[in-house]
């Protein structure tokens, strides 16, 4: 699709509140998207991703931001939705206690059906599959897989509409992403990723999640602008 077939086309982008998902958003704004902003309020642990996703897709105009809840405390099984320690002690080898269960395997089964409702094709993910803490559901062959899955599962896909999964961090490492993040113009500071925040508000600067971040903006020769 040409760059000017894109200028106002819907696409329905899942913002976390994250970097990775927050330059991702950009990105499909920069392609000329029209932003259809999806947050998962799934009782996660680091609600502060919650507040950090309202102020990125207001800063990047989205047409629509829909934070909806869903409540995965009731299953359980992570560091992230349940009474789990989050470790603070680096990458380690394996799916760390932080991974929670299908949880992109279900976030994009919700934004497949917000697309499908709106008439869009297109849907962003802000994965990546170089500098992240091994989950499976963040890897191709689960893009590619649910793109495919998508056709499959929907009236759209039986009339011969195909969806695109766009992942356009996919190969990306986070020096890459912050950087993408500055050419972008989009503030870091509006970002949030931290597993498990301190009590008066900053993060943690110990979980794999601040790790990964913390490591991709000295590799970028720049400070991180949120308090540690």
């Amino acid at each position: 699709m040409s760059d000017q077939a894109k200028i106002g086309k819907p696409a329905v982008v899942l913002l976390s509140g994250g970097l990775d998902s927050m330059v991702s958003a950009a990105l499909a704004r920069e392609a000329g998207f029209e932003v259809f902003a999806l947050t998962i309020d799934y009782n996660q642990r680091h609600r502060r991703e919650i507040e950090a996703a309202k102020a990125i897709a207001t800063r990047l105009g989205a047409r629509r931001h829909v934070v909806l809840p869903l409540d995965l405390r009731q299953f359980g099984g992570s560091a992230l939705t349940d009474d789990i320690a989050v470790p603070k002690d680096g990458v380690g080898p394996g799916i760390p206690v932080t991974y929670v269960p299908a949880r992109n395997l279900v976030f994009l089964s919700i934004t497949l059906a917000w697309a499908e409702a709106l008439a869009a094709t297109d849907i962003f993910i802000g994965v990546n599959a170089l500098d992240y803490s091994g989950y499976p559901d963040c890897r191709p062959e689960f893009i590619t897989g649910f793109q495919n899955l998508a056709t499959l599962a929907t009236k759209a896909g039986d009339g011969g509409q195909a969806f695109t999964i766009h992942a356009p961090l996919q190969h990306l490492g986070k020096r890459e992403i912050v950087e993408e993040a500055y050419r972008l113009g989009i503030d870091p500071a509006l970002s949030w990723s931290c597993y498990d925040p301190l009590p008066d508000g900053r993060a943690c600067g110990a979980c794999d999640s601040c790790r990964l971040r913390l490591a991709g903006f000295s590799a970028a020769g720049r400070s991180d602008p949120i308090a540690y």
